[in-house]
């Protein structure tokens, strides 16, 4: 083997690592917006967990992508344990496919219909249209595709460029001797997991061992299975380096992944060697081909999710044994880096704090509209509490939300990014309101001042416009729901006419002097802000509803509301005039 038959394989194995890299993200990109729905079915059903994970892991093409993943999930609260570990089981079997694709390259004949089959026939179509795809379309979806076509051409013809590489070494009598020292079982695993754990990609490294074996055809099946089994352990690492500084629950999750596929490598070795020497496999000596180690791959990663799951608590309590026991601060929690990897699934968690945040916002205005009318010092406290916890959102989603559209989001996710971008920024301004109200509230108690009858009465109907307002725009968002959204801006209208209105009926009891100039400044105030919590409560329920309809003009659809004779909005608008007696 010449110094150029080592850059040729260089350069095969770079361009069948950026090939399966390419091929992986166009899947996930394809599949992104389905990814959420997949999560939500999660149950603590660990059975379906194993499906779902050989699902995602057949998607994305790598089963260290989706352990990091789950290792995110677990980490950010997404996933428990008990779902996390059918997931990584279900991955190890997810990740066989890649293997089964790769086989493709060792088959052999002579007829029309076989050469079809072979990689070297088709790919160069694949190839075409996915340029044509990636190049000539406008549509996400067909560049997806065509970015998944890409990828598999450039896997395909990094793996023959590798096996062509590495066919003189079928005359190294050297070589020979190496693999035959790799028969012993203990140093193949050695072997298979240091060199997966140089390239963390299991995949990548049965791929490599497939172009080997095809073009040497001196690697025997007893020097094959070692190494196979290997590869399953050293694939571990990615994750075990992901969970470095995770929490306690997110590294046991690494953890059941290294236990589980170590557990599963040794029983099953054990297994192997005994029945070998009762049945005596006379296979071992032959060179193993493509396709006998793809089956290989997929029995031993069947094999172990059956011998395993049933004791899947067990490999939990094991992980969480050997995981040092740490208080750790509930922010650490907050966001996880790892979903970035996985823009729709980080969408999908932004979007869940959002809502914590969101109903925190709530929870302070009723508490701030409360106390003007019966003060509590404690409550004060709670709700400049509440504010500071809302900032600490907005800047971390925020910060977050900026740094995920840089890692090329589909459409979907960039069109969801931009609406929790302008949603969180709501919600801040609404804790603080919060403040500016329960400020209010506490020049009224330290001046000993109170309002008259008739404005108590006004603040008591708004009050109520607002905290239905508050409860209609949080829960439309929370849900998802566009129908609830569209009933806030006729609601916000008549916060607007009320506001109006009861500033009018001040100014004529200052002329009345039956109300002072000092509370009539309070009291501007606090309309004022009541006025501006509406006011963000529409622009979320906006937000939402524009986000459902593809596009971002807020203020166009509410133009359209009100002046187009839309009967709905009309409809929605009288029934509110009438509930607050305007």
């Amino acid at each position: 083997m010449t110094f150029i038959d080592v850059l040729t394989f260089i350069g095969g194995l770079s361009l069948f690592l950026y090939g399966m890299k390419l091929m992986g993200d166009g899947f996930e990109k394809q599949a992104g917006y389905r990814m959420k729905n997949i999560l939500e079915k999660l149950t603590s059903s660990p059975l379906k967990g194993v499906l779902i994970g050989a699902l995602i892991t057949a998607i994305i093409q790598s089963s260290s992508a989706t352990t990091v993943m789950v290792v995110g999930f677990v980490n950010s609260g997404l996933m428990k344990i008990s779902q996390a570990t059918g997931v990584i089981m279900g991955a190890n079997i997810g990740t066989t496919i890649t293997a089964w694709i790769l086989s493709l390259t060792g088959i052999r004949g002579d007829s029309f219909f076989i050469q079809l089959l072979k990689p070297s026939s088709f790919t160069p179509v694949l190839a075409l249209i996915g340029i044509i795809f990636t190049l000539g379309s406008k549509n996400p979806r067909k560049k997806n595709i065509g970015t998944i076509l890409l990828g598999f051409a450039v896997l395909m013809f990094g793996m023959e460029t590798m096996s062509g590489a590495v066919k003189p070494l079928r005359e190294v009598p050297e070589f020979t001797n190496i693999l035959l020292k790799l028969s012993n079982p203990l140093l193949g695993i050695a072997v298979g997991a240091i060199f997966t754990c140089i390239i963390q990609s299991s995949s990548a490294s049965i791929g490599i061992l497939q172009a080997l074996a095809l073009a040497t055809g001196a690697i025997p099946y007893q020097s094959a299975i070692p190494i196979l089994l290997g590869m399953d352990i050293g694939t571990c690492i990615t994750a075990m380096l992901s969970s470095i500084g995770a929490n306690r629950n997110a590294r046991t999750a690494a953890l059941v992944h290294l236990y589980f596929n170590i557990i599963g490598v040794a029983i099953f070795l054990v297994l192997f060697n005994l029945l070998n020497l009762v049945f005596r496999f006379d296979f071992l000596p032959m060179p193993a081909t493509p396709v006998g180690l793809a089956m290989i791959n997929s029995l031993f990663k069947v094999f172990a999710v059956c011998v395993l799951f049933p004791f899947s608590t067990q490999l939990q309590k094991l992980a969480a044994a050997t995981v040092e026991i740490r208080k750790y601060h509930k922010e650490t929690e907050f966001l996880d880096r790892r979903l970035l990897s996985t823009p729709s699934i980080a969408v999908e968690r932004c979007r869940q704090l959002a809502c914590d945040m969101a109903r925190d916002a709530r929870d302070a205005l009723l508490l701030a509209i409360n106390n003007v009318v019966k003060y509590n010092e404690k409550d004060a406290e709670t709700i400049r509490a509440a504010e500071e916890k809302s900032d600490m959102y907005e800047d971390r989603l925020g910060n977050y939300l900026v740094e995920l559209s840089s890692h090329n989001p589909s459409k979907d996710n960039v069109e969801d990014i931009s609406m929790l971008l302008h949603i969180i920024g709501d919600l801040e301004r609404i804790s603080d309101h919060s403040v500016n109200i329960m400020e209010v509230a506490e020049e009224l108690h330290d001046k000993k001042l109170s309002f008259s009858e008739e404005a108590q009465s006004d603040i008591k109907v708004i009050s109520a416009a607002v905290e239905e307002i508050l409860k209609m725009a949080i829960d439309a968002f929370c849900r998802g729901d566009t129908e609830a959204a569209k009933r806030v801006e006729p609601l916000e209208q008549v916060v607007d006419e009320l506001c109006l209105e009861m500033k009018k009926r001040h100014v004529l009891r200052l002329q009345d002097g039956r109300c002072t100039i000092e509370l009539g400044f309070i009291l501007a105030d606090l309309l004022n802000n009541l006025e501006r919590v509406a006011d963000h409560c529409s622009n979320v329920a906006l937000g939402l509803i524009e986000i459902s309809r593809g596009n971002y003009l807020m203020h166009e659809y509410a133009r359209s509301l009100r002046y187009t004779g839309n009967e709905d909005f009309k409809n929605m608008y009288e029934e509110y005039r009438e509930k607050y007696n305007v």
